[in-house]
């Protein structure tokens, strides 16, 4: 009896013992570094980047060199990886849009794991300037606030570098070194400081932790040792840059490739300080990694965490004649992706060996991925394959394609193994051998003997497209209006840039005209707007347009708005 009872009670032991180890979860660290495109070591972008730390995490585990993002956007491309969803399935291709308002009902990857009981939290930029805190359970800077940015020492005076072009020009484009230590920075070093405290610490449950580094992202202004790095007389221009390089190309693409922001660039004679400006600012965003990376490897959960580390989408510095992102070749679709798996995992129990991986994948696959990994049920609503085929053995079969969807639904970039295919909206094509062309140089569409390859890639392309879901007018940024004294004069429109919809709001008690005033001082109507009503107007950055009173003819100058570099709304007062 005695023994029956001792045996009975060794048996609930190892049966609780087994009961916890089976339902033990791996962390999981969850980094997304903003604006980063192929200038990583392993990835071979630029000869003279320097990443020691994202170098050593894709020595350590699966890095896959054939990554793309699901837009060439923050916005769409960092929804789609918290969600799973695709742009052409929820309607978000645009920065100026809004992801509650396309997905209201979405439920993002931290909530995932909060439901499943762990500790979801977060810090720095990891959405879309926003934080969404109902899908956090911690946040730093803290949730409510709905600002992921810390404190970032900047110049007391700004432009530093490059003097504004025109009101087209992104008023962040600007670069040049503080005089400041990575702590009085601020910024990411407070991302990298907070996050590291918790993985320094033993926590009560599994955690899904993200760290948003904002850097590569603009302005290009570090501690002073990152640019002193690279020095200015010995920077080399991107690899992928040739003067011809938009000979073979269509209209459509010429001009999405033609943004401004370029030829201002050189003119000013700030090339290579700007693309010294990129490096140094990957440099440090390397070292807040290493500080992270740092921080688990000598905390208590370095055995039991799975690494996921990304970037939102690439950056021309030149290539294409283009600067800035918003385009589907490769130079900006393509994104750093590297996955470190422990082993023991419950969805791979052999952890990750350090390999490379060249399968067409995209960034919406890391959810499906993460869940897998961790023994947590799948989601219908993911549209992306999970990763995990691919972490077991990197040259599995693999019959999925890449899509990179442009602002236009129907614009895309495809990538599978060995080609790339782009589509606009014009239906011009785009095809490149990967293998002979990695820079994108010669269009081949146009080639008969390509005809059947075309048809293939087409053939892999999504049939359906959801159209773009508008913001509503009150999410939109506000114009200042600014009122005329009588007899007074609004000032002409200096027009530059490329066009967007601007919404007018009358909440006047009476009638109005809206007028576009020329560039030489001309008023031209465009359209009566009545007390309560909208009217949308596309316009472009730098342009003036006055209200007038519409009443016995008498046409009073009311005020005007002179349009910024995005569309807004602007609302005529009472």
């Amino acid at each position: 009896m005695s023994f029956m009872k001792h045996g009975f009670c060794l048996f609930c032991l190892l049966w609780i013992a087994i009961c916890g180890q089976a339902t033990e979860r791996p962390n999981v660290l969850f980094i997304a570094i903003d604006d980063l495109n192929d200038w990583v070591g392993c990835l071979g972008g630029h000869p003279q980047a320097k990443t020691p730390n994202l170098d050593r995490l894709a020595a350590a585990g699966t890095l896959f060199t054939n990554a793309h993002c699901d837009a060439p956007a923050c916005n769409p491309s960092r929804t789609a990886v918290f969600t799973g969803i695709s742009p052409h399935r929820s309607g978000l291709y645009r920065n100026g849009q809004k992801m509650r308002e396309a997905l209201p009902d979405a439920e993002l990857l931290p909530k995932t794991f909060s439901k499943a009981g762990y500790h979801s939290s977060g810090s720095g930029k990891m959405l879309h300037y926003f934080i969404d805190a109902q899908s956090w359970d911690e946040y730093f800077p803290p949730k409510e606030t709905e600002n992921p940015f810390p404190d970032t020492l900047g110049p007391p005076k700004r432009p530093v570098s490059l003097p504004r072009g025109g009101p087209w020009q992104y008023y962040e484009t600007d670069w040049g070194p503080i005089d400041a230590t990575d702590k009085e920075y601020g910024g990411d070093y407070s991302v990298a400081e907070w996050v590291g405290e918790r993985l320094s610490k033993k926590q009560d449950k599994p955690f899904f932790l993200a760290c948003g580094i904002y850097r590569p992202h603009e302005p290009w202004f570090v501690p002073k040792k990152y640019f002193d790095a690279f020095p200015l007389d010995k920077i080399q221009l991107p690899p992928g840059y040739r003067a011809d390089d938009l000979d073979d190309l269509s209209p459509v693409a010429k001009n999405l490739a033609n943004n401004r922001y370029f030829p201002h660039i050189r003119a000013q004679k700030q090339w290579k300080q700007g693309i010294q400006g990129y490096l140094a600012s990957i440099y440090f965003a390397d070292a807040m990694l290493g500080r992270v990376l740092d921080a688990l490897e000598k905390g208590p959960h370095a055995d039991n965490t799975i690494v996921a580390l990304w970037s939102d989408h690439g950056w021309h510095l030149g290539e294409k004649e283009h600067w800035q992102k918003f385009t589907t070749w490769r130079v900006c679709s393509r994104v750093p992706l590297i996955l470190r798996v422990p082993k023991g995992v419950p969805g791979l129990a052999s952890g990750t060996q350090p390999a490379s991986c060249a399968k067409p994948v995209n960034l919406r696959s890391l959810a499906p991925t993460l869940l897998q990994l961790c023994g947590l049920p799948p989601r219908k609503v993911h549209d992306g394959p999970s990763l995990v085929p691919l972490l077991t053995n990197p040259k599995a079969e693999w019959p999925h394609v890449a899509l990179t969807h442009l602002h236009h639904p129907g614009s895309y970039g495809l990538s599978v193994e060995g080609w790339r295919y782009l589509r606009f909206k014009d239906d011009a094509e785009e095809l490149y051998d990967m293998a002979n062309d990695p820079h994108e140089w010669n269009n081949l569409a146009p080639l008969d003997k390509h005809r059947k390859t075309l048809d293939r890639l087409r053939s892999l392309a999504p049939k359906t497209f959801a159209k773009p879901v508008e913001p509503k007018v009150d999410s939109l940024p506000a114009l200042r209006w600014k009122p005329l004294a009588k007899g007074a004069k609004a000032p002409s429109s200096k027009p530059d840039g490329g066009s967007f919809e601007v919404i007018f709001v009358n909440r006047s008690k009476g009638k109005v005209q809206l007028l576009w005033m020329d560039r030489t001082g001309g008023r031209k109507p465009y359209a009566v707007i009545s007390p309560s009503g909208h009217y949308r107007q596309r316009t472009r950055p730098g342009a003036v347009w006055m209200i007038a009173e519409v009443e016995s003819g008498a046409g009073r100058s009311l005020g005007y708005f002179e349009v910024g570099d995005r569309s807004a709304r602007a609302v005529i007062p009472k």
